[in-house]
């Protein structure tokens, strides 16, 4: 018999890195070996749309209510499915009702995802008015009473530890086959110009404050673009800035466009806990990737293999210089970067660990 799986995640499908890169992407595999799912997102897509834009307060608490009343309602389905796989957290602000009654009241298995240290304060300025709301220190709660725990990282991984035992680092992955697949997308042309590329939310922007006048610096040196691929453009300025709107079905050939990716972060515990998409994503197409020797970074990137690990402006500016300077140093390292991710972070490579966390 098979089983059923009700995925409770906060944003719509196929939509948030964090949802299509940790599971969604398993979910044919999961049909393949004989489960049954059902997702039931928190957010609609009408308010995911507005959720990060500035301002409407009113129309975001509305929508806000109307998914707590939704998200209750699911709950009296909870008896046809054997496990609960719940993503961040049921619901974004508030205690853990919905956890509670998931294991407590239902007594279901549960999976609890994150990649990212959710019991941390974390939020954008346009949602600022929620923060109040916000009850980081039901994570605690939630990974004591969940079954397993699925993490991104072992930063992750050693906190959830605290408070339970049967904890599984479930990394961040990239399907190299039929998506962050280069031979896929040949045809795509590169600029004559080199490409430091950038990819994130307007949220992670803030990191490109580091990088702007190393950039700026280089930019006397060198003619070279940087590309930022983003919801929505970054207040930098930087006369080779160039701004691409991203976009879910241009996103692998605006990648692709890249020769250098970027992925700059400050040291703190935040930052710790991110699982290095970026870096994943850059490294699966074969781009190297410079990035803060942060968290996973450090795993992910073997300095001067596939990348390079940079904390200082010097360094930075240096890693910069040696791929501007020589395109054959970049093609050294183009092979290498998608060896590591084929090998140790692709759908591929991870599947027996992801479909363990339903065998368990």
């Amino acid at each position: 018999m098979s089983k059923s799986v009700l995925f409770l995640v906060p944003y719509p499908h196929d939509q948030a890195p964090s949802q299509r890169f940790r599971f969604e992407q398993y979910l044919p595999i999961l049909t393949e070996k004989g489960y049954k799912y059902t997702i039931h997102s928190f957010y609609s897509q009408k308010t995911w749309t507005i959720l990060h834009q500035e301002g409407h307060v009113f129309v975001k608490t509305l929508r806000i209510a109307a998914a707590f009343f939704t998200r209750f309602s699911q709950l009296f389905s909870l008896s046809k499915y054997d496990v609960v796989f719940i993503h961040r957290e049921a619901a974004p602000i508030g205690p853990p009702i919905f956890e509670w009654i998931i294991t407590k009241i239902a007594r279901k298995k549960v999976i609890y995802d994150f990649d990212d240290a959710i019991w941390l304060p974390n939020y954008s300025e346009a949602n600022s008015f929620f923060q109040k709301l916000k009850y980081y220190s039901k994570v605690n709660k939630i990974i004591k009473w969940s079954h397993t725990i699925s993490t991104g990282n072992a930063y992750l991984a050693d906190y959830s530890k605290k408070y339970n035992s049967n904890v599984v680092i479930n990394p961040t992955t990239i399907d190299t086959e039929n998506y962050h697949n280069p031979s896929l997308f040949s045809s795509v042309q590169k600029n004559h110009k080199t490409v430091i590329g950038w990819t994130g939310t307007l949220t992670t922007a803030k990191y490109l404050s580091f990088l702007t006048p190393i950039l700026e610096k280089l930019s006397h040196e060198f003619d070279f673009e940087f590309c930022v691929i983003s919801n929505e453009k970054p207040a930098i300025q930087l006369k080779n800035l160039v701004y691409v709107q991203w976009k879910k079905e241009t996103e692998i050939q605006d990648l692709m466009r890249f020769d250098i990716g970027v992925m700059p972060l400050t040291d703190d515990q935040w930052s710790k806990g991110k699982c290095g998409f970026k870096a994943l994503q850059y490294m699966a197409l074969g781009i190297p990737s410079i990035a803060s020797p942060v968290g996973i970074n450090m795993e992910i990137i073997d300095n001067g293999l596939n990348g390079f690990l940079c904390k200082t402006e010097l360094d930075w500016y240096n890693a910069l210089h040696y791929f501007l300077a020589d395109s054959e140093n970049r093609k050294k390292m183009h092979e290498e970067a998608r060896k590591k991710i084929v090998t140790n972070y692709s759908v591929i490579s991870n599947t027996r660990n992801f479909m363990h966390l339903f065998e368990d």
